[in-house]
């Protein structure tokens, strides 16, 4: 049993399963057929507590190892950035379907899906082969906690993420 709770605390997987929900989220917001508005709600504080989390709680943490690459891991936290102000530029858009709402939709994707590849290639494959099981469950839970706290904070309010972009 406590292998399991280690397991879904193990920071890479609660990672992990963010992405994959962030991933049908922008699915979501494509289709028509979906409460794209609804779904956008659900992004933006997913993207920023996911973010804000990340930075406070992982990332410093996985510096410190000495095989995890520090560049790759500055360079999430820049991505976070621009993806963040993609987000601010699609809940700015008046009319959810509009043309400027899938223009700056593509680009939206484009920066997050960017980001959730290049995160699992190199930051997360870094952890998985250089930060002990323990540890990596000590950070999910830690990140879970932090995440949780920014959701409860709506976090994902326009007028959050506007602040949020402009530091």
């Amino acid at each position: 049993m406590a292998a399991d709770k280690q397991e879904t605390q193990d920071v890479v997987a609660v990672i992990l399963k963010d992405h994959r929900t962030m991933e049908d989220l922008l699915r979501r917001m494509r289709s028509v057929e979906a409460n794209r508005a609804g779904a956008l709600a659900k992004f933006s504080a997913l993207l920023v507590a996911h973010g804000e989390a990340e930075e406070s709680e992982v990332y410093g943490a996985l510096k410190r190892f000495k095989d995890v690459d520090n560049a790759e891991v500055e360079h999430g936290a820049k991505e976070h950035a621009e993806g963040n102000e993609a987000l601010l530029a699609l809940l700015e858009v008046a009319e959810v379907g509009s043309d400027a709402w899938d223009a700056r939709l593509e680009d939206l994707v484009k920066a997050v899906t960017h980001h959730l590849d290049e995160e699992e290639r190199t930051i997360l494959n870094d952890a998985r082969e250089n930060v002990p099981d323990e540890r990596r469950a000590e950070l999910g839970a830690a990140f879970l906690k932090e995440r949780e706290r920014h959701l409860a904070a709506d976090c994902g309010s326009v007028e959050n993420v506007r602040a949020a972009v402009r530091g």
